[in-house]
């Protein structure tokens, strides 16, 4: 059979419910908070089948501190001679236009992204997303979690530069591939979501960030949420969370008052982590995280009566990027 005999095999078989191209992005920011800003932004464009067609790169100067910079290094002085994110909204959004956005953590990426946009006055021409994280747990892939580096390793994709946009998304365009060949072979669903441009927005300060308290109307604390029903974690729980050492996959994590990081977000993050998300404090809670630990919240005062460890949303942050895989 030829080359073109096997294309033309492999586009009659193929799902015709799936996508006809990709956009395989990844961003590099300052942050995760709602106020952060792209500072690098990278997109391989795919065909239906997964190939790539062209790539792109671009650094983003983005007005202000470049955050952690011993994680992407990007430095304000790298950053300077950088074009504004309304500079290239225009080629980005040509990378974007009628493909379907592939990231891992994709309502993070998108996230981001929208809001660049809406500050620019514009809309990225994104309608649907996929989330290769949704992808690897539809597929049922032996994971040991779910980072990029370990989807990259179950495919035998080399990392050069991780937390490089250009590389990152060289990384997941490789590993997307294969699970997009594997989800036709077995006729799995893709994990499509819809995409929804951010129509308003209301550009706050940079700062306060660890420990800013979100007020109501009557300067009450505004911090209700409706609950959320999260999968089981997997993990058996290893105990409580020790100073100095890594989080372990399986421990229970409780969350109490405002967070500068949208709380969805952070509880999203330490779920695909392989943390257990917990909605009250007891005796088994491996950690509780508040950034006002004085403060008189049911979850503060039994985390004082048990003995719970308590840090800040800054220190879990930075404990988030390495969480130790479960015991055995």
């Amino acid at each position: 059979m030829t080359m073109l005999d096997d294309r033309t095999t492999a586009a009659a078989t193929w799902p015709a419910a799936y996508p006809q191209g990709y956009a395989v992005v990844d961003v590099e920011t300052t942050g995760l908070a709602r106020d952060d800003r792209i500072i690098s932004a990278a997109v391989y464009r795919l065909d239906a089948q997964g190939n790539v067609e062209d790539h792109w790169y671009t650094l983003v100067n983005p007005e202000r501190d470049p955050g952690p910079v011993w994680i992407h290094g990007l430095t304000t002085d790298v950053l300077a001679g950088a074009p504004l994110f309304p500079d290239i909204a225009g080629e980005f959004a040509e990378r974007l236009d009628g493909r379907v956005l592939v990231a891992h953590n994709a309502i993070f990426d998108w996230q981001m992204i929208a809001r660049e946009y809406a500050r620019a006055k514009s809309a990225a021409p994104v309608r649907q997303r996929l989330c290769t994280i949704a992808l690897s747990k539809e597929l049922a892939l032996p994971l040991p979690n779910h980072k990029l580096e370990s989807l990259a390793a179950h495919y035998g994709v080399v990392q050069q530069r991780a937390h490089h946009a250009l590389d990152d998304a060289r990384v997941l365009a490789e590993a997307f591939r294969p699970s997009l060949h594997q989800a036709a072979r077995v006729g799995a669903r893709l994990p499509l979501l819809e995409c929804r441009p951010l129509t308003e927005w209301s550009d706050g300060p940079a700062t306060p960030r660890i420990g800013y308290q979100a007020t109501g109307p009557y300067g009450r604390s505004s911090s209700w949420r409706p609950a959320r029903k999260r999968p089981a974690c997997p993990y058996p729980n290893p105990g409580r969370y020790e100073a100095d050492k890594p989080l372990k996959q399986g421990m229970r994590v409780a969350f109490s008052g405002d967070t500068s990081i949208d709380r969805d977000l952070l509880e999203d993050r330490a779920t695909e982590a392989g943390l257990h998300v917990a909605s009250s404090v007891s005796r088994l809670t491996s950690l509780l995280v508040t950034n006002d630990p004085d403060s008189a919240t049911s979850k503060t005062v039994k985390a004082k009566a048990f003995g719970t460890p308590v840090i800040d949303e800054a220190a879990f942050t930075q404990l988030l990027r390495d969480v130790a895989p479960a015991d055995g």
